[in-house]
């Protein structure tokens, strides 16, 4: 007796019934990526809303924090370092500025420029933050064998470096 049916499989035999002439078998990785990376998501951003953040507020935070002392970044910088525009960017530095976890000022170099910064209240929350996000994501990862994971690692990398653009481009 054959194992049952994930929801993407039943979803590529409806497919196969209804449209033989269309080749569904990419659906097999694509689909269950996709509803990988929403459960993922979801699991994921319960770490973030435990510390009152959004993903995107999470991954403001970071950046800065992974810039190293002073942990600043100008806007434009930030908003490459999270892959989001610059309009959504200052929404979020917005709200993180009014929460006391960042500042906002004039760059020293340009008077014209901005820099972000986290302040010590908005290091602390991150440090924390992301601790337990590290956390989180080793109890995700641990549902693989270490063989799977790293073989997991190999091809998501491969693929990746294949759609995505060159940092810089």
């Amino acid at each position: 007796m054959s194992p049952p049916l994930d929801h993407v499989a039943r979803i590529q035999a409806e497919w196969a019934r209804e449209r033989p002439d269309v080749d569904v078998a990419p659906q097999a990785v694509i689909g269950r990526l996709h509803r990988l990376a929403g459960l993922l998501t979801e699991e994921l951003c319960t770490v973030y809303r435990r510390y009152g953040l959004s993903e995107g507020e999470f991954d403001v935070l970071a950046a800065l924090r992974r810039a190293g002392g002073p942990c600043e970044r100008a806007p434009g910088e930030l908003a490459a370092h999270t892959m989001v525009t610059t309009g959504a960017m200052t929404k979020r530095i917005g709200r993180l500025e009014r929460e006391g976890l960042v500042t906002r000022r004039r760059a020293a170099s340009d008077g014209r420029g901005r820099v972000v910064a986290l302040t010590p209240a908005g290091r602390e929350l991150i440090d924390a933050a992301f601790a337990e996000h590290m956390g989180n994501e080793r109890r995700l990862m641990d549902r693989l064998t270490p063989q799977e994971a790293a073989h997991l690692e190999v091809l998501l990398t491969a693929w990746l470096s294949r759609v995505e653009p060159p940092l810089g481009s």
